[in-house]
């Protein structure tokens, strides 16, 4: 019986996947292509990335069809820590002016906030601790393909590489759907209405959905349910029960990853607090043959203030991002756009540590600035020292009176220790264990604090080494810091 059914789930896989149409023992007769960043010498030549100034739109890919893009891969180098949502993804088809894809880069692989996590899905694979993305949507045209990536950011990428991997097609069946991916945003989400994923009209069908959440105040968000009001109806024919259950998960969330469903980013329920999840339509897609209208509610537990939960079924303040995934026979109907890139996060504070590095003291003297191609800027403050009980400090300022949430971004790696980490005298990292079998950026999100206006203190203070940090004659005591982000929380 087991192997009857490992043996279906494998034929379902496959028949999701179309990779390809009929099994793969049969030939086909596409023409395998290929849009990449590769150095036009590509005899001699080794530039294999493009930079993109700030404000700077560069074309990916024109392709010309019929055809079919199987896969997608990116992997960036940039000087802002929050590329992956200040860069814009778009795909045009077939001429279009409204794009049909349009989204910040790490949201459409389903990681939000800006933030770095690897992720492991059918449709979407990030490895390279959040750096190398992937993506095996399928995606049809039949005259044209333009792909592109802007930068809404004030400072440069460096280096985008990217791979488009598309086949060359006779011809396309008649019912060939196109594939739609729209972002939006309601900082907070608007009172007395349900959050709109989207709004479609046309025929086709909907095969997934990302959803980031930031806590305006402690308890749980996730009470709201899911609607799908299909071909104009007015009460909907699909009706959930709850956000975890609409994202197949239950009592709560915690961190997760599964073919069709996940939460990559889980950091609780206080306030400040993130998350992420993923739902992927797969198996299910929800079919229209005139329209589609996506809602979800945001509704959970609301407190008094001082820490008394009063009801477990109110609207919440929360912030909201989204992705919805969909196909649909052309022309769509337009879904909003891409916000300017100050609305699509929370105020904050962005430090790259090696700025710091002049007005910070080292005991022992050992600082360096490291180039590191995992850090923000493409560099990081290397603290190496040979004895356990070594610190250093730094100092930076902020200029108004906030409360907010510090968020450290440390690099791991193989002969890293282990570090307690205090601001302004109070401990707000305690025994963070940087050793990492390969070298990986993480953030590290300490306590809800208030900071008063003016200098602020961060000591760094190594208090041991994991075991198998200690390689040769290297006692596994370094760190690399690679910069802070105090994100402003709302009272």
């Amino acid at each position: 019986m087991r192997k009857v059914s490992a043996i279906c789930f494998v034929v379902v896989l496959l028949g999701c996947a179309r990779v390809p149409d009929q099994g793969l023992e049969k030939l086909l007769t596409s023409r395998p292509m290929r849009a990449s960043s590769s150095d036009p010498n590509w005899q001699n030549g080794n530039w294999d990335a493009r930079p993109i100034a700030p404000g700077e739109t560069i074309t990916l890919g024109d392709l010309e069809g019929p055809g079919i893009i199987k896969h997608i891969w990116f992997t960036i180098a940039a000087a802002d820590a929050l590329y992956a949502r200040n860069t814009v993804f778009r795909i045009h088809w077939d001429g279009e002016e409204d794009p049909s894809v349009e989204a910040p880069m790490g949201d459409f692989f389903a990681v939000g906030h800006g933030m770095l996590k690897p992720l492991h899905t059918f449709p979407i694979n990030i490895s390279s601790g959040g750096r190398a993305y992937n993506c095996y949507w399928r995606m049809p045209f039949r005259k044209t393909a333009r792909l592109t990536m802007t930068n809404d950011s004030d400072k440069p990428v460096h280096a985008l590489y990217w791979y488009i991997d598309w086949a060359k097609e006779q011809k396309l069946p008649k019912d060939s759907a196109y594939f739609h991916a729209r972002y939006r945003q309601e900082y907070p989400c608007t009172p007395g209405q349900n959050y709109v994923l989207l709004e479609a009209e046309g025929r086709g069908h909907y095969v997934g959905t990302v959803q980031s959440v930031i806590m305006a105040e402690p308890g749980w968000y996730g009470e709201g349910d899911d609607f799908f009001f299909i071909d104009g109806e007015q009460e909907p024919s699909l009706r959930g029960t709850g956000t975890e259950d609409y994202f197949c998960d239950a009592w709560g969330f915690r961190p997760v990853q599964g073919l069709f469903y996940g939460i990559p980013i889980w950091e609780g329920m206080d306030r400040g607090d993130r998350g992420t999840a993923y739902r992927w339509h797969i198996p299910d897609p929800i079919s229209f043959t005139k329209s589609l209208r996506v809602e979800i509610e945001h509704k959970g537990s609301r407190n008094d203030g001082q820490g008394h939960q009063y009801t477990g079924f109110e609207e919440r303040p929360d912030c909201f991002s989204t992705v919805a995934y969909w196909y649909q026979i052309e022309p769509h109907k337009p879904f909003g756009h891409v916000p300017p890139v100050a609305q699509r996060t929370l105020p904050q504070i962005i430090l790259e540590a090696e700025a710091q590095i002049e007005s910070a003291t080292f005991s022992p003297d050992t600082k360096s600035i490291q180039d590191h191609p995992a850090c923000s800027g493409g560099k990081q403050i290397f603290f190496t020292p040979s004895v356990r009980d070594a610190s250093f400090e730094v100092t930076f300022d902020v200029a108004e009176t906030l409360t907010g949430v510090v968020e450290l971004l440390l690099l791991h790696s193989w002969d890293y220790g282990i570090y307690n980490v205090s601001l302004n005298g109070s401990l707000i990292l305690k025994e963070a264990n940087l050793y990492a079998p390969s070298s990986e950026i993480e953030s590290h999100k300490t306590p809800l604090a208030e900071l008063s206006s003016g200098k602020q203190t961060l000591l760094f203070e190594c208090v041991g080494s994991d075991p198998r940090s200690k390689l040769g004659h290297n006692p596994g005591y370094y760190c690399g810091f690679d910069g802070i982000r105090v994100r402003q929380v709302q009272p």
